[in-house]
């Protein structure tokens, strides 16, 4: 049996060396991971912010709300004085009044849609149906409007119509609904850029335009006719 020799103070110092290496080491592995836990957002707790939507949307955005709410006042009005109750839609007044109603609601939905839009938290609603409705409203307006610049179009060309019943009041009606389009299309293409929603969301609300139209000039219309509410026009 030999004696053991004395510990090398060098092969001892290594060996403490190498232990605070691995102590430091690991204290600062944690810190780093506390750190990037504490700055990391919490998605499941902190609502979502989306980037701002710059002054001049945010100006467009209160705009479109108010030509919103401001034609569907026209329509109230028109009940409120009791506009089709005499003349020569007097035998449809009562599907006019339905169909009136219909439309204030959805005026007061595209104020609502236009206000979300520039909002820079969600509120009620998700970003990504959001997305959807500002385009759906743009589409809506931008297909209604295009018809009504093809059918002056037509009548100032004589191929339809006549020519001399597109007055001043048609013309500023057509200006009126291009003016609403343009509104949404800024929101429509800001509120994309700034909420990061899937193409799939836009497209979705530009299918739903034609949707849209269909039932508000055709599908309802025709519905008011078989209950008795309105004659066949």
């Amino acid at each position: 049996m030999g004696t053991r020799g004395p510990i090398s103070p060098a092969c001892g110092g290594d060996s403490l060396s190498r232990g605070r290496e691995r102590t430091a080491g690991s204290l600062h592995d944690a810190r780093m991971h506390n750190t990037s836990s504490s700055s990391a957002p919490d998605h499941h707790h902190s609502p979502t912010v989306l980037a701002g939507p710059g002054t001049r949307v945010t100006v467009v955005g209160w705009l479109a709300a108010l030509w919103c709410v401001g034609f569907a006042a026209v329509n109230i009005v028109y009940e409120g004085t009791d506009r089709f109750s005499t003349g020569p839609y007097a035998e449809y007044a009562s599907g006019l009044t339905v169909l009136n109603w219909l439309v204030v609601g959805l005026k007061i939905v595209g104020a609502a849609v236009a206000l979300l839009s520039v909002a820079k938290r969600p509120v009620l609603l998700p970003p990504t149906l959001v997305t959807v409705l500002v385009w759906g409203a743009f589409a809506t307006l931008g297909l209604y409007t295009l018809g009504n610049v093809m059918q002056a179009v037509a009548m100032v060309s004589g191929l339809a119509g006549d020519a001399d019943r597109l007055g001043p009041a048609g013309v500023g009606y057509v200006l009126f609904f291009l003016a609403g389009a343009a509104g949404f299309g800024v929101l429509a293409a800001s509120h994309y850029r700034r909420s990061g929603a899937r193409k799939g969301a836009a497209v979705l609300g530009v299918l739903g335009a034609p949707v849209l139209l269909g039932l508000v000039l055709l599908a309802v219309p025709a519905l008011l006719v078989v209950l008795g509410i309105m004659p066949s026009y």
